[in-house]
């Protein structure tokens, strides 16, 4: 059990190493492919080459950091076959579906129209040049959409149904996968918080620039642009955000209440605006929560109901089968212990299934088949061992929502004023307070980075010990590996990710150095 245990435990490591690397290069790829695109359309119409010049300074940038994401991107699916075997074979024809989509269709996409986008300047008319952009632009965020869609059924299974003959889920329904809920929250949010992470990278590289005291029309231009796009996305994600949180709620309401450190639900329930986890509190004991709490009345029922008298459930309430309808009468729901004893029975159906199978007894299949798929919704519940093993990591995913959440707060005030000194630039130009701002504004692009990491270890952390959330616990999902080949592969990756990380930085500061060095526009080709 030991040695299942740490192959589990450094299988989901390498994975989060793999996936958190990856996630520093996709979110500028997709934020800055919007810029120059947007930059290259006002070329376009008004053939003023300083706008040329912006436009191939930021993609420069754009350039180095896809092509670094795409070597961490290829790592990462490859894991899913080597570290997730048995995941893989149990989803392996819902969860292919969306990622060969995006393989095919997005990926080549991208990758075709990308070498137009930097090589083609000389070689194809001004119109073709600009719809490569555009394309390589909406190229990468279809690759997104198709890896969210994938993500997103696993937070939420749909439009599948349970083989017993082959041990497999297989889709009955692909646009029920595509179009869910949750895969409709998460792509809007996700893509549209690295428009954010675009706007705020171009205002971060404009801002060291202006304390350098070069290149002052170049960084005007570059904000117009960057600005809107950052305010633009910012905005939306907020409202995205909203969503995302009432599906959570609605689907995922164990990860909910660890997002807020909630052990037991209640009417007009109060939201945590920061707050200190008491390092004692468990599941089965009745410590409080909390050392310290700073709670907004109502906030929660608001944010996971739009219904401020609403009744929200906590860990303990989601375990013991318990909650309340709109009346305030109580409502038994499947309790984890019930689910537990459901997943067992499903799981001894199923090996009947195949004595069966065998034996060739039709009558006796038909009844089996009927009676699994009518349980299987629970059917991950009978590799728990209790009911708090189905508890997610509380401390972790608590904070990180709440840091999330403040610097998402934060950006939102940080835009619109960037986007305010675009238009009126006097009110900085001169002041003894511009070079607090300008540094400011460089702050902002890695706390803006850690505001989208923390937003992906919510999502993650808060469905744990889930690979399929209700259907395939992780310690079910993993390949037959030693502890010791997969230690010895997450050094190797974290060594090979960080030198690429350190080379995708120091090129793009060099580039940012080179271009800070003259107060002219270069346009090279």
């Amino acid at each position: 059990m030991e040695e299942l245990t740490n192959v589990v435990d450094w299988s989901r490591a390498q994975f989060a190493l793999t996936a958190i690397y990856h996630w520093l290069f996709v979110p500028l790829t997709l934020g800055l492919g919007v810029i120059i695109a947007i930059m290259e359309t006002i070329y376009y119409r008004t053939r003023d080459e300083s706008w040329l010049a912006t436009t191939k300074f930021w993609m420069t940038l754009f350039g180095v950091n896809f092509a670094i994401g795409v070597a961490t991107g290829i790592i990462l699916e490859f894991e899913f076959g080597t570290n997730w075997s048995n995941y893989s074979w149990f989803v392996g024809d819902i969860f292919g579906a969306p990622l060969a989509i995006e393989g095919i269709l997005a990926f080549f996409m991208e990758s075709t129209f990308i070498a137009v986008m930097f090589f083609g300047w000389k070689k194809v008319s001004p119109r073709f040049h600009l719809a490569a952009t555009w394309l390589t632009a909406i190229g990468a965020s279809l690759s997104a959409l198709w890896i969210l869609v994938a993500n997103a059924w696993m937070q939420m299974p749909v439009g599948c149904e349970f083989n017993p003959a082959t041990m497999r889920n297989e889709m009955t329904s692909f646009w029920a996968v595509a179009l869910s809920p949750m895969a409709v929250s998460k792509v809007l949010h996700t893509v549209l918080s690295a428009w954010t992470l675009g706007g705020v990278f171009v205002v971060g590289v404009c801002a060291w620039m202006q304390l350098r005291g070069r290149n002052g029309d170049h960084c005007r231009r570059s904000l117009k642009v960057g600005a809107w796009v950052g305010v633009v996305g910012v905005l939306l994600t907020s409202i995205t955000g909203d969503t995302s949180a009432v599906t959570v709620a609605k689907y995922q309401p164990m990860k909910l209440a660890a997002m807020e450190g909630l052990y037991k639900g209640d009417f007009q329930q109060s939201i945590v605006a920061a707050g200190i986890l008491n390092p004692d509190k468990t599941p089965v004991n009745d410590e409080p929560a909390f050392l310290f709490d700073i709670s907004i009345p109502y906030g929660l029922s608001i944010l996971a109901t739009h219904d401020p008298d609403a009744f929200v459930p906590g860990i303990q309430d989601i375990i013991n089968g318990v909650s309340y309808d709109s009346e305030g009468n109580k409502i038994n729901t499947v309790s984890y212990a019930e689910r537990m004893e459901i997943g067992r029975r499903v799981r001894s159906q199923i090996a009947a299934y195949d004595v069966a199978l065998r034996a060739g007894d039709k009558l006796a299949l038909d009844t089996l088949h009927e009676t699994i798929n009518r349980d299987f919704a629970f059917f991950g519940y009978g590799y728990l061992d209790n009911p708090e093993e189905a508890v997610p990591n509380v401390p972790l995913t608590f904070y990180t929502f709440h840091v999330m959440v403040t610097i998402g707060g934060f950006l939102v005030v940080f835009l619109l004023a960037a986007l305010l000194f675009v238009y009126k630039p006097k009110w900085l130009e001169g002041k003894r307070w511009a070079k607090w701002w300008y540094r400011l504004c460089v702050l902002a692009i890695p706390l803006t980075y850690l505001c989208s990491v923390c937003g992906w270890v919510v999502a993650e952390v808060g469905r744990q010990p889930w690979t399929i959330q209700d259907l395939m616990p992780n310690k079910v999902a993993i390949s037959d590996l030693s502890a010791s080949y997969v230690q010895i592969t997450f050094w190797i990756f974290a060594v090979l990710f960080t030198a690429l990380l350190i080379a995708d930085v120091s090129i793009i500061c060099r580039q940012i150095c080179r271009k800070s060095q003259t107060d002219l526009d270069q346009v090279t080709d």
